[in-house]
């Protein structure tokens, strides 16, 4: 039986506040307050998604003040590696989700991103051929 890849990334980070705490983790954010302040979250289900966020290996806790012991939550590989996941999904909302939604702009250039999927290996964009799952070769 084939494990499908989306059901097992959805296992380490499919829940909405799961994933807006890894979007204010790209814009910076690192600390428990920032993301209750951010996110307008209960402070019982943040330590939940915080726990659940570094048991999966995308995010980790780093002491920054040890007396009180103070930690914050920094990006893991994998959660910097989520990044372009956020942005797919955020693009496909602009697309089907309404008006007057927030815009990703390039820090350097003050251009809007405009993100789409590319094949690496053929450089084919996303949706533009037929897609098939087949078993790892690993």
């Amino acid at each position: 039986m084939l494990c499908c890849p989306v059901a097992r990334g959805l296992e380490s980070v499919g829940d909405a506040w799961s994933m807006l705490i890894l979007r204010d983790a790209h814009a910076g954010l690192t600390r428990f307050e920032q993301f209750r302040k951010s996110l307008g979250i209960a402070p019982t289900m943040l330590t939940k998604r915080l726990g659940a966020l570094v048991a999966a290996s995308v995010l980790a806790r780093r002491v920054y003040s040890e007396s009180p012991t103070r930690e914050e939550y920094v990006l893991t590989e994998a959660g910097r590696d989520f990044l372009p996941v956020l942005m797919m999904l955020g693009a496909w909302s602009q697309r089907n989700c309404g008006e007057n939604l927030a815009r990703y702009m390039d820090g350097e250039t003050g251009l809007e991103i405009q993100p789409i999927g590319v094949d690496a290996v053929t450089g084919a964009k996303l949706g533009s051929r037929p897609i098939r799952m087949s078993q790892s070769s690993e």
